[in-house]
């Protein structure tokens, strides 16, 4: 039997060791390549070896595709897959009535059940709790293990393999081709014979358990998605950003320097960007947040795009080194993708809470521009964006992304490197006879970017502050203010050279506005599709600059008689426009790791109607 659906919810979890990560992105590639919508939410764990079977050590991965329109990974599961006690007990809070559960029974023996904290007369697989569900108990461990008897490999080795038996299986029960998975195999192992034979016959046999036993019963049918005409591939948030900032260097034709010091969630960049030597990309993995920054402002000073990457405990310790770019108005591209916080905090869960950190956390009047992503593949358009406001304006620009975006995929419908917006740089050329003044500015408030070597451009760099136009060290009280009204003039300025806000649903009749930023973006936007289909009074602005503003932001702000804002934080956008504008805006926050669902902003939407 077969039945077709529009939209499919999967979440994976077990131990960190089952892959249950791998999977989910095998299967997510498989969809994309098949043609559906979708939209994923990786879930690690913030410990990197938490005991294994314990509520703490579970890892999850939830995929939502479909043949429609996906906006968000999906507030709750149509299917579970639970490779152990902990993860059934983790997740079965997050799944639909009637959903259904592909649990790994070895994964519910004694130990396991008191590794999750239940009891051994309590298992959730014989007790009755689950009845409301759709169970489909299979022994993975000892299938896969029968499977590989003869391979050679010891226990450890074969147990790896599981996820593959899972996998197999599902593409069993959505028909779907394992041909992506067997290529992903055959090059990942093509040097280790023995374990790439093993992970194919076990993934084949997940796919037969299917066929031949038919324990699913059904076999669910998704179309693909009518997606406009072009080229697509799924993309992450970091991948994304990597592929920005090469882009950005190729048309500004400048060489790209990353100086950087790993940190979850966005070592990812540090790792992808090294692999393009070829393309003229240097990469320095420093011994501290403070070197790394320190080596970009000296790229920066060389006439290169300078990037360093962080997330908000290592952007605390490169404040400072902001200040310093800022004052020695150097083009320097600083990227935060956000955690749970303050100090480590949840260092591989999600959050939207660095956004006044961004705007105001450095001493002094150091005003910087702030760029936000609000999706996977929009990260690659924020930060070339980052890199053009920089490269034009002479100042550093801090690019906002968080774990959500950073680690999450959806189909990327990319083009040329031609149809970008051009980013233009220019050095600064020594004119005989014409004393050059390195802080003299132009149309737009930049000063000339001297590179040093240059004949003639001799200046001053450093933190005190510097005499108009000469540049000389100067400590007169005039000066001083002039200098700090001119470096804010300069930042504000770029909203002359930005888009004006505009709506992404809606209109600007509508009586009520959800303002968001971020990754607040799929929820909001599908919390008001479904409003406005029922005849509610909604629209939706996202916000992107966040540092200036644009221009008409204000205006459109006060055209409605309601503004709300969803934040994944304690109420920090809301603060600065309730600062900027006057406006009483209403805040919902939510602080516990994980992102803001559809559902419960439609309902908290509804309050305000």
């Amino acid at each position: 039997m077969t039945e077709t659906i529009d939209t499919v919810v999967i979440k994976f979890a077990g131990d960190s060791g089952d892959g249950m990560q791998l999977t989910g992105n095998q299967f997510t590639n498989n969809a994309a390549l098949f043609g559906n919508d979708i939209a994923t939410f990786p879930d690690f764990p913030a410990e990197i070896r938490a005991p294994q079977g314990t509520l703490p050590g579970v890892s999850g991965f939830q995929l939502h595709f479909g043949s429609r329109q996906v906006f968000t990974p999906g507030d709750a599961c149509d299917v579970l897959i639970a490779m152990n006690a902990a993860a059934l007990k983790s997740n079965v809070s997050s799944l639909k009535p009637g959903a259904t559960i592909i649990a790994d029974v070895s994964g519910f023996d004694g130990k396991n059940l008191r590794l999750a904290g239940i009891a051994d007369d309590d298992n959730p697989l014989t007790n009755g709790s689950l009845a409301s569900f759709r169970m489909i108990q299979v022994d993975v461990t000892k299938l896969t293990r029968e499977c590989l008897k003869e391979s050679g490999l010891s226990t450890k080795e074969v147990d790896r393999c599981k996820n593959m038996f899972v996998l197999g299986f599902l593409y069993w029960m959505y028909n779907r081709s394992m041909d992506f998975s067997e290529k992903f195999l055959t090059d990942k192992f093509s040097k280790k014979q023995t374990i790439l034979d093993s992970n194919l016959l076990v993934l084949k046999a997940g796919y037969a358990y299917g066929e031949t036993t038919e324990v699913g019963a059904t076999r669910i049918i998704v179309n693909a998605a009518q997606l406009p005409a072009g080229n697509y591939r799924s993309i992450m948030g970091n991948e994304a950003t990597v592929l920005g900032l090469l882009a950005a260097a190729s048309r500004s034709g400048l060489d790209l320097f990353l100086g950087s010091y790993p940190i979850t969630p966005a070592s990812d960049i540090l790792h992808d960007l090294s692999k393009h030597k070829a393309l003229g990309v240097k990469s320095f993995q420093a011994e501290d947040e403070i070197a790394a920054i320190g080596a970009c402002i000296g790229a920066a000073f060389g006439g290169a795009l300078a990037v360093t990457t962080s997330s908000g405990p290592g952007i605390a310790l490169k404040q400072e080194a902001m200040g310093l770019a800022h004052m020695m108005e150097l083009p320097l591209i600083i990227i935060n993708v956000q955690r749970g916080g303050p100090s480590t905090g949840l260092p591989t869960k999600t959050e939207q809470s660095d956004l006044l950190q961004a705007l105001y956390g450095r001493n002094g009047d150091c005003p910087i521009p702030v760029i936000a992503s609000h999706s996977p593949s929009n990260c690659f358009y924020t930060i070339y964006e980052a890199c053009r406001i920089a490269l034009e304006h002479m100042t550093p620009v801090m690019f906002l992304s968080d774990g959500y975006i950073a680690n999450g995929a959806e189909p990327w419908r990319y083009g040329s490197l031609e149809q970008l917006q051009d980013i233009k740089t220019e050095k600064a050329l020594y004119n005989e006879g014409v004393p050059f003044l390195p802080y003299k500015r132009d149309g737009k408030g930049a000063r000339p970017w001297a590179v040093p070597g240059t004949a003639g451009l001799e200046h001053r760099i450093g933190g005190l502050e510097k005499q108009n136009e000469t540049g000389n060290v100067n400590y007169e009280p005039d000066n001083h203010e002039l200098m700090i009204k001119l470096r804010e003039a300069k930042v504000r300025g770029i909203a002359d050279y930005i888009p004006e806000q505009k709506l992404d649903s809606g209109s600007e009749g509508d009586s009520c506005l959800v303002v968001g930023w971020g990754s607040t973006y799929g929820s909001i936007k599908a919390a008001c599709v479904e409003l406005r289909a029922a005849g509610l009074s909604v629209a939706h602005a996202q916000i992107t600059y966040l540092k200036p503003f644009p221009k008409n932001l204000g205006e459109l702000l006060k055209k409605y008689t309601t503004v709300l804002v969803p934040e994944i934080n304690n109420g920090q956008l809301v603060r600065v426009l309730r600062d900027e504008f006057l406006i009483d805006c209403k805040a919902y926050n939510k602080i516990k790791g994980q992102p803001i669902t559809k559902v419960e902003l439609v309902d908290w939407i509804k309050t305000h109607l």
